[in-house]
């Protein structure tokens, strides 16, 4: 089979756009989970964080599908959806758009250049919850906030919160890899705490509405960042009374920075605007044999370099903010 490939990236999470809105591929989840686990191989394909299926939507502008690396299905992917959000608007030709995700219908928004010449959307992350159940977390309260949880670690202490995938978040003097890697990968595997499984952040205060967010993504390990995680941390931030909310959150990781906005209603409770860029790296033709995966071909067809060109310089920007 014959399929177009589109490789992109949010502050260096990239992703791998597969376009079944303008192509009937008649791809079934089998096969998604199988292009998924090839193409996201590092070592031996093309290699990504994880694959956005585009679809058509009965009740909205599209449709957005996120796998991860390992081939399981999150809930919701930030910066995939500003990538997404990209490739919709342009296809549809506009500057704006609505896009169906798992749990909810989003908006998506080209706007002003987060710096120099950087294609820049922003999103609506939500919807939140703080209550255990719905992310879920096995807790004696309806709600962790700031609290140990023993077999993780006997000196941090963490927020639960949903948007809407399901999230941790612990506040450090230091964000230590090693140390994130480990805590992470371990949230992964105590079922009986976390069953589906959970993102795991660590956050730096740098000051001036300014964070450093790394997190262990649930389905792929360490990323360069995480749209939801750095959603969920600015969030975080507001709530404990370091950063206040509708006031722009900079938020630094290792692949650049985003920019964040804690948004509260009464009536509907807390949503976080995400800005950020929405990166293309190339695009080619993909001919893959489901039978045989291993022997699956892709060819090269479009480069992007200026907007890679763009985007190493606001990297070198965030590293000097840090």
């Amino acid at each position: 089979m014959k399929i177009g490939i589109l490789k992109t990236h949010g502050s260096y999470n990239d992703f791998i756009l597969i376009d079944e809105y303008s192509n009937d591929y008649g791809l079934n989840d089998e096969q998604r989970t199988s292009l998924t686990r090839t193409l996201c191989d590092r070592d031996h394909s093309i290699g990504a964080d994880g694959i956005l299926f585009i679809q058509k939507s009965d009740n909205a502008d599209a449709r957005m599908r996120i796998f991860n690396s390992d081939g399981t299905e999150p809930e919701m992917c930030g910066n995939g959806l500003r990538i997404a959000g990209r490739y919709i608007t342009e296809l549809l030709g506009r500057d704006h758009a609505v896009v169906e995700t798992q749990k909810a219908n989003l908006n998506v928004q080209k706007t002003d250049s987060i710096y120099e010449d950087i294609q820049t959307y922003e999103v609506l992350i939500g919807p939140v919850s703080f209550d255990v159940s719905t992310l879920p977390v096995i807790h004696s309260e309806n709600t962790l906030q700031n609290t140990v949880i023993p077999k993780l670690s006997p000196d941090l202490t963490f927020t639960a919160v949903s948007m809407p995938n399901p999230h941790i978040i612990t506040l450090v003097n230091e964000i230590r890899e090693n140390q994130v890697a480990e805590i992470g990968k371990k949230a992964n595997e105590i079922k009986d705490v976390f069953p589906k499984g959970v993102n795991v952040s660590f956050v730096k205060d740098l000051g001036d509405s300014t964070i450093f967010v790394q997190t262990y993504e649930r389905g792929v390990g360490i990323t360069n960042s995480c749209g939801t995680a750095m959603s969920a941390s600015s969030l975080i931030t507001c709530l404990l009374g370091i950063n206040h909310p509708e006031k722009e959150v900079t938020v630094l990781n290792n692949g650049g920075m985003v920019r964040c906005k804690v948004n509260h209603l009464e009536q509907e409770g807390y949503s976080v605007l995400l800005k950020g860029n929405a990166t293309y790296v190339f695009s080619g033709a993909l001919d893959f044999d489901f039978s045989k995966p291993e022997n699956s071909e892709f060819h090269l067809e479009e480069e992007f370099p200026h907007e890679e060109e763009s985007y190493r310089k606001l990297e070198a920007y965030a590293k000097n903010v840090q």
